[in-house]
This record gives structure tokens, C-alpha cells and sequence, in this order.
């Protein structure tokens, strides 16, 4: 492709991101082929000869828009939003102009000097200590998730403890996880080698389904007794289920206590503490937390992927993974004085993730990020208040942040059965997309507000839907146990 070629097709897809953008809301949020259509409706057998990107388009438009789910419609609610804005999106761009190689800092120093400047503005924005910093003992890197970042605080924590990946594990290590943790820890745990049955899982306090310290606390003290040694706690501020927040002071002083490393895992809330007055959040980070990870890719408006993760010590998680062969070798790495940000990640390669960061904090700058997060809070507010003044819904509580968390009531019969259907026939509808979990054995709905384009008029239909549907169900269940066709319209 010459750059004349590039310039028509590259306006061309622009254009197409844009009216994306613009129409998404006409689409059904759900993707609703079946198994196999976006297959069967691809040719069997690669080209023999290039092709024109005219039919690329024409193609993305027939076969592959039909086939997704659409993350940035104002009526998906399925999830934890996954942001993405038209600076995220340039920046990217950029990036994969750029193809630049980020493994050192030699192989291109603004790509990894830029990083640095990022990830310290973002530390100073919510309020992070100056410990994290890059020009302190410890450090910011992007990673492309909190799953990666989970799995690199267990193997910093496993150099810390003295067992070195040159030497392999001997004897029992221990993990320790909330039954509300993400499933990335115990994944993470298969990785390092520590094992899914040394994943200890710690109960939570029923009323805010945060870690019980008392718990953790007494199980470690079991387990150092029996000979294990605990390697790392994870508190989750934020949990994916219903976005409860762990006791972080109260569990890192209990890892203080027993010298094991305290990961804090704020996927989703972290962002939030953006805005000062959510900064209660982090109670206990500065002064406990080992390793601490949030998602810009999911509330703050930077597109997939790109997780921020910082250490207060850098020493452990480059002490466990660098390596240095000859054909990587060069003056500046030797000099001591840069970041070779190829020893904060399991993979040699990276891509520069740092520019659309640097795209969104400069094109919104604080007060645009705040007015966001506000923008999710407000709309998770009115949500929450029509819940709790509707007689036919019962609120999950306590409500976090963007996730409103609820349950339809009714009369009788399975309950949870009668739940799971009415999601799906929400779902089925194309106008709207929810999940579900369970909290106490029963099935709950999750409403995740904060999507780019999600206003409150989007809320509002889509909570009228809910009620509709609901008292459509009801009526239909009613004609089901009585007999009565005619209840059913």
C-alpha cells in the first residue's frame, strides 16, 4: 500500500469509525447470530491475490458489524464499561503508525520515557503515593490487564520471599483470595506454579461482601504454622461481581504482621479516585499495599488495552524477570540509567500503550475525567432511587459506585429461574444488554453505568424496559399457573 493508497483508504476507515460511532445506538447491543454464521459467511480459503481494502470495508459492514457486541452502545450495561473515545482511539492509531518496538529503552527512548511521565501523572491524579512514582524505589508500567498485573505481583512476591525462578518453588506455597476475588488470581496462581489448591479463600463479611481480616488473619497464621508460606493477599477494591471493596487498611496490616506482599486489585473502582472525594477508596494503599493495579480501559475513557499497574519497591518484579542476552545488550541498559520496561512484563515485546493514555489525560485533562466518573455516578443515583421506590424490586445494598446491582420479586414458584428469564428476554430484545451474578445463593441483575455514550435518557428507557418486561413476565407466569390464556398479551 503506497502512502497516496493510505491516505484514501486511512480517510475512508476514519470516516467509518466515526458514523460507528455516530449509529451505534440504531444497532441491537447483542450480537444475535447464531454459531458458525460469521464463519460460514467467510470464504473457505485464503485469497490467491491481494485484494482491494474497498471489499475489506464493504465486508466489515456485511459480515463482521452483525457478528458483535457492541461495547460502546448507550444501552450496554452488561459489564464494567470498556471506554473508548476518539482521542483513545487516535492515539492508538498513532501507535500502530509508528510501529515502534517499546522492549528497552534503547529500541525507542520516547516510547518508554513517555510511559513513565504517564503512569506518574495518572499516580498523582488519584492520589497515589510518591513511592509509586518512576523516579522513586518503585514504579508505574502499563500492562494490557489487571489479569497480567495480578500475575506479575505473584511473581514479585515469590522473589521476595527468597524462592528464585531459577530455582523453582520447594514446599507448599499459599495465596490468599476472597470468594468475591476476580477468577484471574487463582488462573495466575496455576501460572506461577504455586497451584489451584494452595489458592486459600478467605469468607467475606455478609453485609458488604468484603475479606474478613479476622479470617485472613487466622488462616495465615495456620498455614505459616503448618510449614506453608504465604506468598501474597490480593484486596479488591471494586470486585467484579458487585463492586465491593475489601478492608485494605485493616487486611495490610495483618500482611504487615505476617511479611507477605499485599496486592491491591482496582480493575473497575481505581479510576474513580480520580475525583477527591472517592479517594477513601484507597484507604490504607499508601501505606500497605506492595502492588497496586486500575483499568483506564474500563471508566476512564481509554480504549482496550491498557491497565496501569505500580509497585512500591521495583526491585522484587525486575529481580524476578529480568534477563540479559547478549543480543539485547546495550550502553544505556548497562549505565543503569533507564527503565527497560521488558523486565516489568512476562513478554520481550511491547507496544506503545502509553500514547493513547497520553492522548486522553491531555485532551480532557483532570476536570474532563471527573466530569465523567460524575456523569456515571449521577446516573447510577437516579437508577438506584427508581429501584428502591419500585415495590416489584428489591436494591442490592450497599450500591458502589457506577454498578447498580438489583432483583426483580415474585409472587412464587423459582424465583431465580423467573430472573434468568427475564434477563434474556431483555437481552434478546437488542435494546439493551445486562448480566447477572449471585450474592447469598441468588441470582441478582447488574446494571454497569459509565459507557462513553450512555445518557440519562438511555438509563431511564432501559429501566422502563426492565419494568415492562417484568410485569409482562408476570403476567405470562400468572397465565401458566391458573390456565388462562387470555392473561397473556
Amino acid at each position: 500500500m503506497t502512502p497516496d493508497e493510505f491516505r484514501e483508504y486511512g480517510r475512508q476507515v476514519v470516516d467509518w469509525v466515526a458514523d460507528y460511532m455516530e449509529g451505534v445506538e440504531k444497532l441491537p447491543v447483542r450480537s444475535q447470530v447464531a454459531p458458525g454464521d460469521v464463519r460460514a459467511a467467510l470464504p473457505a480459503h485464503p485469497p490467491e491475490r491481494g485484494e482491494g481494502f474497498g471489499g475489506v470495508l464493504a465486508d466489515l459492514d456485511r459480515i463482521i458489524v452483525p457478528g458483535l457486541t457492541h461495547w460502546q452502545h448507550p444501552g450496554f450495561f452488561a459489564y464494567y464499561p470498556s471506554n473508548a473515545s476518539g482521542p483513545a482511539i487516535l492515539g492508538d492509531l498513532l501507535s500502530s503508525g509508528l510501529g515502534v518496538q517499546g522492549m528497552l529503552w534503547a529500541t525507542s527512548p520516547a516510547c518508554t520515557e513517555l510511559e513513565t511521565v504517564v503512569v506518574d501523572w495518572l499516580a498523582e491524579l488519584l492520589g497515589l503515593p510518591d513511592h509509586f512514582r518512576t523516579d522513586n524505589v518503585g514504579g508505574g508500567v502499563i500492562q494490557d490487564s489487571a489479569s497480567s498485573a495480578s500475575l506479575l505481583a505473584i511473581l514479585a512476591a515469590l522473589r521476595r520471599t527468597g524462592d528464585a525462578a531459577e530455582q523453582g518453588l520447594t514446599g507448599r506455597h499459599t495465596l490468599y483470595v476472597s470468594t468475591e476475588t476476580h477468577s484471574s488470581l487463582a488462573k495466575s496462581a496455576r501460572i506461577a506454579g504455586i497451584g489451584a489448591d494452595n489458592v486459600r479463600v478467605v469468607g467475606v463479611d455478609p453485609a458488604t461482601l468484603g475479606m474478613d481480616p479476622e479470617r485472613l488473619d487466622r488462616m495465615l497464621a495456620e498455614d505459616i504454622a503448618a510449614g506453608a508460606t504465604p506468598v501474597l493477599v490480593c484486596a479488591t477494591v471494586g470486585t467484579t461481581s458487585t463492586a465491593a471493596v475489601d478492608p485494605v487498611r485493616a487486611i495490610g496490616e495483618i500482611c504487615r504482621r505476617h511479611g507477605v506482599w499485599l496486592h491491591v486489585d482496582a480493575a473497575y473502582a481505581g479510576v474513580a479516585a480520580v475525583c477527591p472525594e472517592l479517594r477513601g477508596l484507597n484507604d490504607g494503599v499508601a501505606e500497605y499495599a506492595d502492588s497496586y493495579a486500575t483499568n483506564p480501559h474500563k471508566w476512564l475513557l481509554t480504549n482496550f488495552d491498557c491497565t496501569v499497574m505500580w509497585v512500591a519497591d521495583r526491585a522484587p518484579l525486575t529481580g524476578a524477570l529480568a534477563i540479559h542476552p547478549e543480543y539485547l545488550r546495550n550502553a544505556a541498559t548497562s549505565s543503569g540509567a533507564v527503565v527497560d520496561y521488558r523486565d516489568w512484563q512476562v513478554s520481550l515485546g511491547r507496544r506503545f500503550r502509553a500514547l493513547k493514555l497520553w492522548a486522553v489525560l491531555r485532551w480532557y485533562g483532570a476536570e474532563g475525567l471527573r466530569d465523567h466518573i460524575h456523569k456515571g455516578l449521577e446516573q447510577a443515583a437516579r437508577l438506584t432511587a427508581w429501584i428502591t421506590d419500585d415495590p416489584d424490586f428489591e436494591l442490592h445494598e450497599p450500591q458502589t459506585l457506577g454498578l447498580v446491582c438489583f432483583r426483580p420479586l415474585w409472587a412464587g414458584g423459582d424465583e431465580d429461574a423467573a430472573t434468568m428469564r427475564l434477563m434474556e428476554a431483555l437481552n434478546d430484545s437488542g435494546a439493551l444488554y445486562l448480566t447477572h451474578t449471585r450474592v447469598a445463593g441468588r441470582v441478582v441483575l447488574r446494571m454497569a453505568l459509565g459507557g462513553v455514550r450512555t445518557e440519562a435518557e438511555h438509563v431511564r428507557a432501559a429501566w422502563e424496559a426492565i419494568r415492562a418486561e417484568h410485569a409482562r413476565t408476570v403476567v405470562g407466569e400468572t397465565a401458566v399457573v391458573t390456565g388462562r390464556s387470555d392473561l397473556i398479551t
